[in-house]
């Protein structure tokens, strides 16, 4: 004989979705048993995946807000570390420029991709600017190679903080691709 109790909790704190919680009293069947936690983790996985859904795009906003502002407000006060890696780069790219100015001009724009991924309808403007600064970002893979590579394919600490931009990369695309394709004013 098999004695099904479900009890249903509300969590509103962190998941917006009910938990079943499945208490089962069994003797020999097991069929029934696995059809039912088939059941209870098809639900299970349909509430989690709604659930990140949900949240995935406002929190790629907030993360990207955060490393973007807050590495780009370090850069515009002098507290970054990443900038003598900057230096270097800076003087092998742009000589003409003194590093001072660069340092918040390019801060300031960092900043500024931040903003601008925060707000909805910003997404191709703040992508449109990502793409030039993580060029920028990669260059010392090439033009610094004794600063970011400490062998053949071993980033040194520099050389791995580079390369996981891929992330802020990959990221940024996954919300492009999200996007509504725009449409064209329709004439008057």
């Amino acid at each position: 004989m098999v004695e099904i109790k479900i009890i249903r909790v509300h969590h509103n704190c962190f998941f917006s979705f009910i938990y079943s919680i499945i208490i089962l009293s069994f003797s020999d069947n097991f069929y029934f048993m696995h059809r039912l936690a088939g059941r209870f983790l098809a639900h299970f996985d349909h509430s989690v995946i709604h659930f990140f859904r949900k949240i995935s795009r406002p929190l790629a906003r907030v993360a990207l807000f955060t490393v973007f502002f807050w590495f780009g407000i370090l850069k515009v006060f002098g507290y970054s570390p990443a900038n003598p890696l900057v230096e270097a780069l800076q003087r092998q790219t742009l000589p003409f420029m003194t590093f001072g100015t660069f340092i918040i001009f390019f801060g300031l724009f960092e900043m500024l991709i931040g903003v601008l991924f925060v707000y909805p309808g910003f997404e191709r403007l703040a992508i449109a600017c990502l793409i030039p600064h993580m060029v920028t970002t990669c260059l010392p893979l090439v033009l610094l190679p004794q600063v970011v590579w400490q062998g053949f394919l071993v980033p040194t600490l520099e050389g791995q903080y580079i390369i996981k931009n891929l992330i802020i990369v990959a990221l940024a695309f996954s919300m492009a691709g999200g996007l509504h394709p725009w449409r064209e004013p329709k004439p008057h």
